[in-house]
């Protein structure tokens, strides 16, 4: 059994902890233990570096956590931002605010067509999508379930993209917008062929209705001139250990 002594050292070094978090968040940040998200980040990074990417087309930004966290650790191009979702996009432009390389783009979806489009809003955010949710997903996240809907513009990449590109030598389109993958490259016809790399999910089982599995995907980007660089493990179910969803990488070279 701890002695008093050591269970005061502990409470102590708990409470200054949580004090320096405070103080931190109040910035605007985060401390986090170093884990695979940051492994996976870094991996990126060296990707970037070795292929000179000097702009991210951040797709699915969600509230920035990719992009805060490619900057924390070094990334020296510039970052666009699209999200759909009004709640996350009003975070995501405050969490870009007075930083002159991160552009947030107006709030829109990016999709095959220029439009409007109702997006499906997950108990969790991240998991939101344009596509309905399968039971494989919600059992294995139950906080992920729906739990409301909005509309939202969507715009071919071809038509939000095109002014980012003008000063761009080596672009990298990041797509995380659960299970609609193959619709967004379906709106790059123009930017594709001018893009260094690409970064998206791919889905090992269905999880969304009329999702495109990640074989279809990477034989797409394969044929699109992409060679797939690097594999992180992403959503796995926590039930049987199953791995759902990987991170995958791809480069032009």
């Amino acid at each position: 059994m701890a002695s008093i002594a050591t269970r005061n050292a502990e409470s102590f070094v708990s409470y200054v902890k949580n004090i320096i978090q405070r103080a931190v968040n109040l910035t605007g940040y985060d401390i986090r233990r170093v884990g695979s998200d940051s492994k996976r980040a870094r991996d990126l990074l060296k990707g970037i570096d070795r292929f000179g990417v000097d702009l991210i087309l951040d797709v699915g930004a969600n509230e920035g956590q990719f992009a805060r966290e490619l900057l924390s650790l070094g990334y020296e191009g510039r970052l666009v931002s699209f999200e759909p979702l009004s709640s996350a996009h009003k975070k995501l432009e405050k969490a870009a605010e007075g930083n002159s390389r991160w552009t947030v783009h107006p709030r829109c979806a990016a999709g095959a067509h220029d439009g409007e489009v109702a997006i499906n809003i997950a108990g969790n955010s991240v998991s939101s999508s344009i596509l309905p949710m399968m039971e494989s997903h919600v059992s294995a996240s139950p906080g992920s379930a729906y739990v409301g809907a909005e509309k939202s513009p969507v715009l071919r990449l071809d038509t939000a993209a095109q002014p980012y590109l003008e000063k761009a030598h080596k672009p990298l389109l990041k797509i995380d917008t659960q299970g609609y993958e193959w619709q967004v490259l379906d709106g790059t016809g123009a930017v594709l062929p001018h893009l260094s790399g690409v970064l998206c999910e791919l889905s090992l089982v269905p999880l969304y209705e009329g999702q495109r599995l990640w074989l279809e995907l990477i034989r797409r980007l394969e044929d699109e001139g992409f060679t797939l660089w690097s594999i992180h493990r992403g959503f796995t179910d926590p039930g049987d250990g199953r791995t759902l969803q990987v991170d995958a990488l791809f480069f032009r070279f």
